[in-house]
């Protein structure tokens, strides 16, 4: 059975996106330490890749374990405050670019020798604001574009990796809710796409046979449920 370790897979669209592939995968968890970690692991018999994604030093000691992998899901990432230019701070634009384009770079590279060994396939949950950016949202934009730049370059530099970009619209997640807060509007999660459906495009892509290479989705909510 393929191997295919999933990045913030603790909730939300990572833990939508491991139940999907657990019928067809053997899963390794990516999450901070967590008892909801440990129990997502726990009913999907699946192990845990538990660091914090910014400790590199930690990834690098729990990627040595990991010799061939065929799938690497990068569904972890923040969202950011919301203000504009003229008000974010460099300590905030230093936290989402470390978090949402750092983070995955390193932990690409990483596995990047285990990757090779099963000729594998990355996928980056990006988001519309890596397509556009709008007022309110530079810093989290450009970690989106970085993002879309990184996975770019790693399809053009590892020809034996499939490498795809996933820009899904607003998902009815918790983050969602938080950002829909900030922004002082009533939430509403039939407006957005469910966890599920957007898991289901990040599986379609991982098992679209090898003759092809699917190298962007873009997903946009409709409000139907």
């Amino acid at each position: 059975m393929p191997t295919a370790l999933i990045t913030g897979a603790s909730r939300g669209l990572g833990a939508a996106i491991a139940r999907q592939l657990a019928p067809t995968h053997s899963l390794v968890l990516g999450g901070r330490p967590s008892d909801t970690l440990d129990a997502l692991a726990a009913e999907l018999d699946a192990t845990t890749f538990a660091v914090e994604l910014t400790d590199h030093d930690a990834v690098a000691s729990a990627a040595a374990a990991i010799g061939s992998l065929d799938v690497l899901v990068h569904s972890a990432g923040v969202g950011s405050t919301l203000s504009p230019v003229a008000e974010t701070t460099a300590d905030e634009w230093r936290h989402v670019l470390e978090v949402n384009l750092v983070a995955a770079a390193e932990v690409t590279r990483t596995l990047l020798p285990a990757l090779r060994a099963a000729r594998g396939h990355v996928v980056f949950i990006n988001s519309g604001a890596g397509i556009r950016a709008n007022p309110g949202w530079g810093a989290y934009a450009a970690s989106k574009f970085g993002l879309r730049a990184l996975a770019d370059a790693l399809r053009g530099e590892e020809p034996s990796l499939r490498v795809t970009s996933v820009f899904p619209g607003r998902i009815d997640t918790d983050m969602q809710r938080e950002l829909v807060a900030i922004e002082g509007d009533d939430y509403d999660g039939s407006k957005f796409l469910t966890p599920s459906t957007v898991a289901g495009a990040v599986v379609t892509a991982i098992q679209t046979p090898a003759d092809a290479h699917p190298t962007e989705i873009v997903l946009r909510p409709t409000g139907r449920a």
